[in-house]
């Protein structure tokens, strides 16, 4: 009898774009699975309503349940400008911008920003997201 396959592990390519998948989502538990278990997020640049850093995948799902729950904001695209990958260990860099809008005139929003995930067996293990603090302030009114 054959061994049994075990499912192809995601790309960071592939880990990206469920990334932005599930922030256009609003999707907290999309994202959060993305996450190993003792993950790590940063976030060095500081950022209205988000603390430095989320330890682990369910502070990861936590935080973005509150941040997105809490906010009327709407990702309608993230426009990627460039990512790279690096091949060992791996890890991808991406620069974007996100573009959204706000209820109920739905004022438009644009907040660049550069993402660095590091994937392991599919899985995010440490991700390190400089966002632009002032656009993440406009998109919450």
């Amino acid at each position: 009898m054959p061994e049994p396959q075990l499912p192809a592990l995601r790309t960071p390519r592939e880990v990206l774009a469920l990334y932005y998948r599930a922030m256009v989502d609003k999707s907290a538990d999309d994202l959060a699975d993305l996450y190993a278990v003792d993950a790590v997020h940063e976030f060095p640049f500081a950022v209205p309503g988000f603390p430095p850093r989320y330890d682990g995948r369910e502070a990861v799902r936590v935080g973005y349940r509150t941040a997105w729950g809490g906010s009327p904001a709407r990702v309608d695209e993230i426009r990627e400008i460039a990512a790279y990958e690096i091949a060992e260990p791996a890890v991808i860099v991406a620069e974007h911008v996100v573009v959204g809008s706000l209820p109920p005139r739905r004022t438009a929003f644009t907040v660049p920003g550069l993402l660095i995930l590091h994937v392991h067996d599919g899985l995010i293990t440490r991700a390190r997201d400089y966002m632009d603090g002032s656009g993440v302030a406009g998109a919450r009114g």
